[in-house]
């Protein structure tokens, strides 16, 4: 007896149906939760926020994707944040440390470092969306990267205007 086209259509549908959940169901699964929220004070000093930016940049800000901190000499995708804090008072004349660092954050295109191009994302904006205590932390922490962190919650972030 033959059976109906029908039913072999159906028998294998649900058969690789079978066969391929069966599969997922080995590889491993990966659960992501949502960073934890760093309480921020207006009384921390700004060494206590370079440890809660360094914090930011490893998890929410995502600094560490892209960027290295002491990485041996070699290619990188974007510049290495070893010693940052040096360069960045002579990057751009005229510009000072803590402005150099703001606008890196919040205008990434402004300027690119010789030897990269352009891709790094407004870190104030969605999809990251760091706050303005957030980015003072960050800064902070870039400060602390080659020299000694000075920024405040006090302090005006230039060129971010209002972060989300």
């Amino acid at each position: 007896m033959k059976s109906p086209v029908g039913l072999n259509v159906v028998g294998v549908v649900v058969g690789a149906t079978l066969f391929y959940t069966y599969i997922g169901q080995l590889v491993p699964q990966k659960e992501l939760r949502p960073p934890a929220v760093i309480a921020i004070s207006a009384d921390m000093t700004p060494a206590q926020l370079a440890v809660i930016g360094g914090k930011i940049a490893n998890d929410k800000g995502m600094c560490l994707t892209c960027h290295t901190v002491g990485a041996p000499p070699g290619p990188r995708r974007f510049p290495d944040l070893a010693g940052v804090a040096d360069r960045a008072k002579t990057r751009i004349a005229g510009v000072d440390q803590r402005e150099y660092f703001a606008m890196s954050l919040c205008q990434p295109d402004a300027f690119v470092v010789s030897g990269f191009v352009k891709g790094m994302p407004t870190i104030n904006k969605a999809p990251i969306g760091l706050t303005d205590q957030e980015l003072h932390a960050v800064i902070a922490w870039l400060e602390s990267q080659g020299g000694q962190p000075t920024i405040t919650l006090a302090d005006p972030l230039p060129r971010c205007g209002a972060a989300s």
